[in-house]
């Protein structure tokens, strides 16, 4: 009979446990400031495509996907190009990734930095190797810059009617079915 009562406290302290986690990451997710962060450092082994690279840190491999902007596709037009400057700036160099998220890939979703202080991530708008993601941007300064790199015709922004890549996978979504 205690053991009925004892185990019937324990569950009813994990419920209410576990139902104050819920709350309080519910009432954490309305503020886009209260974020968990974490930090990264270690050296880049692989560069996938124009915003997401592997960063190897205590001998494992981490996917990284690169905050507020998003690349051409490999296949799409600028896609190879966009991928090769970013590995021109980061390929076997060490960085500095910070994040506050996982995506449902399991990628962190970071900035990363190299050793001299640049941001990968703002670098890629600034040439023209990426599109700001607008669904997903947080850095209220990257507009501006992705409107000054189209203004200069810089990277994709050469072509007469650039597909974002976002529309460009819809697409091929769409014509697979």
């Amino acid at each position: 009979m205690t053991t009925g009562i004892i185990d019937s406290r324990i569950a009813s302290t994990r419920y209410a446990g576990n139902l104050l986690l819920c709350a309080v990451l519910a009432i954490a997710s309305l503020f886009p400031d209260f974020s968990i962060a974490g930090e990264i450092q270690g050296k880049v082994i692989r560069v996938l495509d124009g915003d997401t690279i592997e960063v190897l840190q205590d001998k494992k491999p981490v996917r990284i996907r690169l905050a507020n902007i998003d690349a051409p596709e490999k296949k799409q037009a600028f896609g190879r190009w966009s991928t090769n400057q970013l590995k021109s700036l980061i390929a076997a160099q060490p960085v500095t990734v910070t994040y506050t998220q996982t995506d449902r890939y399991g990628r962190a979703i970071g900035h990363v930095f190299t050793t001299n202080g640049i941001e990968a991530n703002r670098y890629m708008v600034q040439i023209g190797g990426a599109w700001v993601y607008d669904r997903y941007n947080s850095d209220t300064s990257l507009p501006a810059i992705q409107n000054e790199a189209r203004e200069q015709r810089r990277g994709l922004w050469a072509d007469s009617e650039p597909v974002p890549p976002w529309e460009w996978r819809r697409y091929k979504k769409k014509i697979s079915n």
